[in-house]
């Protein structure tokens, strides 16, 4: 066989000793290559199912983390107003004379500056509007009344206390609102 005859050989003869390797190569490479991506593929997976499991149990922790904080989160300023109960029941556990009427009633303005200083820790304020121009996001209008002593839509009573918890109204003062003399409604 002459040379050219070998390498025409070589070139049809796919059991040549190239061609044999080239083939081996490819055979042994491709199911190799594809036992990796199966691996990693099933690592992506396992990956994947245990983060969804977290994700869903950190899920369930933070609904049941919410749900305890709306029935409980009152419970700090629930335990500081049983102290202030507790004070108000040994006031009126006591027997009220003439003589201690001052006492009980000097008790009784301490207890109520004891739970605006509650209050006041928890984010809560009072406000007396009286004077101030009357602001319907503030104020709840009872009535109003003719007066020279406040400028029109000026508050000129107060029936019940503003308060806000925070920056929020948590309740409208009722006031009274004034108008100019001798106007009607």
């Amino acid at each position: 066989m002459s040379h050219s005859d070998d390498s025409n050989n070589n070139k049809s003869n796919p059991n040549s000793e190239f061609g044999d390797e080239i083939e081996s190569v490819g055979d042994e490479s491709a199911p190799s290559a594809l036992g990796q991506a199966e691996a990693e593929a099933a690592r992506w997976k396992n990956d994947y199912l245990y983060l969804r499991a977290e994700f869903e149990n950190y899920t369930k922790h933070m609904i049941k983390e919410r749900s305890d904080l709306v029935k409980y989160g009152s419970e700090r300023l629930l335990l500081a107003l049983l102290d202030v109960l507790d004070i108000f029941d040994r006031a009126l556990s006591s027997e009220i004379k003439p003589e201690n009427v001052n006492g009980f009633v000097d008790g009784i303005r301490l207890t109520a500056e004891e739970l605006r200083s509650v209050l006041s820790r928890f984010g809560v304020s009072g406000h007396d509007p009286v004077g101030e121009p009357f602001d319907p996001l503030m104020h709840e209008a009872l009535s109003s009344e003719e007066t020279d002593r406040y400028p029109p839509g000026h508050i000129t009573q107060v029936f019940r206390r503003a308060y806000r918890l925070h920056d929020r109204v948590l309740r409208p003062a009722q006031v009274v609102v004034a108008k100019e003399l001798g106007t009607k409604g």
